[in-house]
């Protein structure tokens, strides 16, 4: 969808305060972007939001699959670098970077992001490690655990200001993720997910 398009949208609905942007855009088979095609692009939706007021929420980024980028931060370094060269040497307006993670060790990968300065929504995460090393996610129980350990940290660090935890539409739940059962109720881990305490009010 286009920027015009985009903008658009946001006239006719001024309630909505944010914009997400670049899913992923180092995984071939999501946004699929070099970060130099983005450092082209975002100036864009830095115009939109200048139209609007919206908030810019992106790039999303994950460990991925595009080749020489598959670290998020060699991504975004040359997405930074590239966006300086062609605007003065002025860093992208971003209001929140996006952050998707599915292993152990969100805080640590959380703090190698802290170099750009942006508060993190994280809207995808859970622990899908599936390597059968002993700390395969395998059961609910274990997902549980992670979940617990995984929502703690959001709440703790004062630089997420979201999080959602991400439950796809599996037909065989293979990380023990799902949070609502068939017929749309919650399941064990939903009811957990739902019980942890957050800090809001």
């Amino acid at each position: 969808m286009g920027a015009a398009r985009i903008e658009s949208i946001l006239r006719a609905n001024p309630r909505i305060q944010y914009l997400l942007l670049l899913n992923e855009p180092n995984l071939t088979d999501q946004a699929n972007m070099s970060p130099q095609a983005a450092a082209e692009l975002w100036p864009r939706y830095e115009r939109v939001a200048q139209n609007t007021g919206v908030k810019l929420v992106g790039p999303a980024m994950n460990w991925g699959t595009l080749s020489g980028y598959g670290d998020p931060v060699d991504w975004l370094d040359a997405f930074y670098s590239a966006y300086r060269a062609a605007n003065g040497n002025r860093d992208p307006h971003i209001d929140y970077l996006g952050f998707h993670w599915y292993d152990y060790g969100l805080d640590y990968n959380l703090d190698r992001l802290t170099k750009y300065g942006k508060p993190f929504w994280v809207t995808e995460f859970a622990n899908c490690h599936s390597q059968p090393d002993g700390a395969q996610i395998d059961s609910v129980a274990k997902q549980r655990v992670q979940m617990t350990e995984m929502v703690a940290v959001c709440e703790r660090r004062e630089d997420v200001f979201r999080y959602a935890w991400f439950t796809g539409r599996w037909t065989n739940d293979p990380c023990f993720a799902s949070l609502l059962g068939a017929a749309g109720t919650l399941t064990e881990l939903g009811e957990h997910y739902v019980s942890l305490p957050t800090g809001a009010p």
